[in-house]
């Protein structure tokens, strides 16, 4: 893979779109090469993203699941961290276009290794991105935490019965594991965390819903653990229900209908949106000038060796890449990115590009945390549940979080808040509080001027 000509001031450059877990573990693995790696990435910092609710629901900070990628790379002299917003990629010259506060920049490379990840889908409906925000990055986590508290201190201050129930309806579209951890989480938040905590409202009697338009929990998980997740959530409270399509969002609510075909309302002023998700738009771009396709996601039908057809030296990875039995989670990234660093490596050293063995995922399971003391786990032909699982979840995602002091700080909020009910990360700003205020009042005002113009 190496260029004729290379001199040692001349190296093999590696270019790795996206700092995600595919695009880090692959830079980290290239450490020892000689090679010349530029990570090319929108965010300056590494997100853990299957803790991104707990930063929604006042348990830990942004801080301890997002560590600057430059300070986790320091160390690494082959290494150089650029942000930027990857907006072109040209595969006929060996270019990638990146802009930053509106100047373009050209990065050269010998070898591609693309990890942008995917974006929340709201299936052609982007509109309702306004009113039922993604979990997707840390501007998402906090926008949501400012939405969640922010609709208890508003209800605090209604003196309207049908607002105060508005604003404690909590709508969380999509059972998955995120969406299911998310709704438990609301749910614990209202029963414990800020029991007590206000005068005028009771925070217990906040209605916390998880729809979805699938028939069941958890999906992905089987049956078995899908009942289990459904019957701990409902136990805390939360209402399921299933074969509910989503067909509007708006400020106030949501609009459902229902297999029969009738249509709904649900009355809801926080709307958590975790149904789907979408591909980078970098997808298409690949697709449109090579052999590859792109599936309703968005993402690239990679060959066996996670590269573009006709392109040998361009690899798809993570959440972009299509690969039959590989799921869209944090280990297929990981390994993903393991074994394109593994081949670059082995093709510097002389190895046949054409004679790869193919990428074999390992299926190490999958969980889902429900509540405190509550998870469900399936690891190979194991299916289980309750409190086992749950130190297992715990164990699992210490683990992989960056750096000694994340894990200790980490270990430190999981403790206060399953243990004493105590979550140290309730603060909102002054913006995320009253802006959204301020906004719906300005609205129900030129409502009510309209409706008086109307009846004159």
């Amino acid at each position: 893979m190496s260029h004729p000509g290379a001199t040692p001031s001349d190296r093999h450059r590696v270019v790795v779109i996206g700092s995600g877990f595919g695009g880090l573990t692959a830079t980290k693995a290239l450490k020892r090469a000689d090679v010349d790696i530029k990570l090319i990435a929108r965010t300056q910092h590494h997100l853990f993203q299957p803790l991104l609710y707990q930063v929604a629901t006042g348990i830990i900070s942004e801080g301890e699941i997002a560590p600057a990628t430059r300070v986790i790379l320091r160390k690494q002299k082959n290494a150089q961290v650029l942000l930027g917003d990857v907006t072109g990629i040209d595969l006929a010259n060996r270019t990638v276009k990146s802009e930053l506060l509106g100047h373009t920049y050209i990065t050269p490379y010998d070898t591609l290794i693309v990890a942008a990840g995917a974006g929340q889908s709201y299936f052609g409906n982007d509109h309702f991105a306004e009113w039922a925000p993604g979990m997707k990055s840390i501007d998402d986590a906090l926008e949501l935490r400012g939405r969640i508290l922010g609709a208890f201190e508003q209800a605090e201050r209604s003196n309207d019965p049908m607002r105060r129930e508005k604003l404690l309806t909590f709508v969380v579209v999509g059972a998955g594991p995120t969406g299911v951890e998310m709704a438990g989480q609301i749910a614990e938040l209202a029963d414990h965390t800020l029991k007590g905590a206000f005068r005028a409202i009771d925070s217990t009697k906040a209605r916390v819903i998880l729809l979805d338009a699938a028939p069941s929990v958890l999906p992905p998980m089987g049956e078995k653990l899908g009942k289990k997740a459904q019957a701990r959530l409902e136990k805390m409270g939360v209402e399921i229900q299933l074969n509910a399509m989503v067909t509007d969002v708006d400020r106030n609510g949501i609009t459902v209908k229902d297999p029969d075909g009738t249509t709904r309302r649900i009355e809801s002023a926080c709307k958590v949106w975790s149904a789907g998700v979408s591909a980078s738009p970098l997808g298409k771009q690949i697709a449109d000038q090579s052999d590859a396709e792109v599936d309703r996601a968005g993402r690239v039908k990679v060959l066996p060796d996670l590269s573009v057809p006709g392109y040998p030296n361009v690899f798809v990875i993570g959440d972009m890449a299509a690969v039959e039995g590989v799921p869209g989670m944090a280990q297929g990234a990981i390994q993903g990115g393991k074994y394109v660093a593994n081949t670059i490596k082995a093709e510097l050293r002389g190895a046949d590009p054409f004679e790869r063995e193919p990428f074999d995922y390992f299926d190490k399971g999958s969980m889902a945390t429900i509540s405190r003391n509550s998870a469900v786990a399936k690891i190979g032909p194991l299916e289980f549940g309750g409190y086992i699982a749950w130190l297992a979840w715990l164990f699992l995602h210490l683990i992989y979080l960056v750096g000694f002091r994340r894990k200790l700080t980490t270990l430190i909020s999981w403790f206060a808040t399953f243990v004493a009910n105590r979550r140290g990360q309730l603060t909102i700003t002054e913006q995320q509080a009253y802006a959204r205020i301020r906004l719906e009042e300005l609205e129900e005002i030129a409502a009510a001027v309209e409706g008086e113009k109307a009846a004159s």
